[in-house]
């Protein structure tokens, strides 16, 4: 079976970048495809996010199959919020006619949090239950056990947070990924490699590449925020005082240095690194360059 750029890639332990972008909550495009296209060349695939934050956005698949066309590979999103197994597995299945071949599971948010809090979650499947499902269907068959007629080539993402505050249960679940299928990780944003170290060595993720998550930090404002509201993702006290000497005209390149640096201190154990830019995705070639790829 030939395989995508973006799997090749990891399966021959050459080093990967990957981002992503939100769809718009709308049908134009243009904007999306313009940041996109700025990166091209500079990453190997670009994670097309599933309504993040339970916020409605255009449905990752066709946004994927319509970035391929224009020679971007793609790795869709897909939570188990909105959709039972049936619904999951159909959606798999189509998206593989599309061409669409990398997948990343997730639970996905809380839909009360979002933009139609009187939306029901459907959480039909944990993460791990979604990647069996995935596997089984790569297999030529469906949850249930029943042939496919044709089996869609996938290559199975999941995620995984080396900040987890529990590491041995964070360990263990990654264990569950693996098993249930898992060919790559992303992780949540990380800033401090030594820590990401730690949870490398405790995982023993042997042949299943890492990426790590990096989101560039654009002021001490940002960190702080980023501290106090986001589960495992912890900006060190060095990080945010280097930011606040930085001052207001210069926090956003030394937040550049910062994505940089960790990058280049990181590349030894990892498969590569996913970057997070949240709307600022222009600083993503400058942040590459930086670390030396």
């Amino acid at each position: 079976m030939t395989l995508g750029r973006f799997e090749e890639k990891l399966s021959a332990a050459r080093f990967a970048v990957t981002t992503e972008l939100t769809p718009p909550k709308g049908v134009d495009l243009s904007e999306f495809f313009a940041k996109a296209g700025a990166l091209q060349g500079f990453v190997d695939a670009i994670n097309i996010t599933e309504s993040p934050r339970a916020r409605m956005a255009v449905e990752p698949k066709s946004v994927a199959h319509l970035l391929q066309d224009r020679g971007i590979e793609a790795i869709v999103q897909i939570t188990a919020r909105d959709r039972n197994r049936i619904a999951v597995q159909a959606d798999l299945l189509g998206a593989s006619l599309l061409g669409i071949r990398n997948f990343l599971f997730m639970t996905g948010d809380d839909p009360t949090k979002g933009d139609h809090p009187d939306a029901k979650g459907v959480f039909d499947l944990t993460t791990v239950e979604l990647l069996n499902a995935a596997r089984s269907l790569r297999g030529g068959r469906d949850l249930a056990g029943n042939e496919l007629h044709g089996a869609p080539p996938m290559f199975l993402g999941a995620t995984v947070n080396p900040g987890s505050p529990d590491l041995a249960r964070e360990v263990e679940n990654t264990h569950r990924k693996i098993g249930a299928g898992a060919q790559f990780f992303q992780s949540q944003a990380v800033y401090d490699a030594a820590a990401l170290a730690r949870f490398v060595d405790a995982a023993k993720l042997g042949s299943v590449p890492l990426l790590a998550g990096i989101i560039p930090l654009k002021s001490a404002k940002m960190a702080a925020w980023l501290n106090a509201n986001v589960p495992g993702i912890r900006v060190p006290d060095a990080l945010l005082e280097e930011l606040q000497r930085a001052g207001a005209e210069g926090e956003a390149a030394v937040g550049i240095d910062i994505a940089a640096r960790t990058i280049r201190r990181l590349r030894d154990f990892c498969g590569g690194v996913h970057l997070m830019a949240i709307g600022g995705e222009d600083r993503i070639p400058e942040i590459l360059r930086a670390a030396g790829i």
